[in-house]
């Protein structure tokens, strides 16, 4: 027979465990598709510039590079700044800026791709996108041997106000 301390810490150790399943199959899905399919749609993009043209190669070289680097390089300052307990880094420039222009690019190549753009392409290359990147930025967390930590203290610091207004 268990006590009430023993079974809550086994249905958070399930939570947890099911948290980070959660996380590495939206990572181990959502990442290879999201990459794929910008390497194809950057490459379409680039075949829509002038035949000779020295750029055409880029969009399908450059665009997964650039996304994984500023993704997981933004995902990575935000999880530092999240196990240090410091100021989440949302509110700085160079951070908006990175996962704006993965975004924008994104979304650009998915609708230039096309002979005949629409509004259905456009929603579905937003939804690839948003995707893939929600799922490039989680990689640091997802890895991280602090997860359960950092949970574990966010969980007490969310229940501490309510417990002391109960009292």
């Amino acid at each position: 027979m268990t006590t009430d301390g023993e079974g809550q810490e086994m249905s958070e150790r399930a939570a947890l465990r099911g948290l980070r399943v959660l996380m590495r199959v939206v990572i181990a899905v959502e990442v290879p598709v999201y990459l794929v399919w910008l390497t194809r749609v950057g490459y379409l993009a680039g075949q829509q510039l002038p035949p000779g043209d020295v750029v055409r190669w880029a969009p399908p070289v450059l665009l997964p590079s650039a996304a994984v680097l500023f993704c997981v390089g933004a995902g990575w300052v935000w999880w530092g700044t999240v196990v240090a307990q410091d100021r989440p880094p949302l509110r700085e420039r160079w951070f908006v800026a990175s996962l704006g222009f993965v975004a924008v690019t994104s979304v650009y190549c998915g609708v230039t791709a096309v002979d005949d753009p629409s509004f259905t392409l456009g929603l579905l290359s937003t939804a690839v996108t948003g995707l893939g990147m929600i799922g490039l930025f989680f990689i640091p967390a997802a890895s991280s041997r602090q997860l359960p930590d950092v949970i574990r203290r966010r969980s007490r610091a969310d229940a501490a106000p309510g417990e002391a207004d109960a009292e």
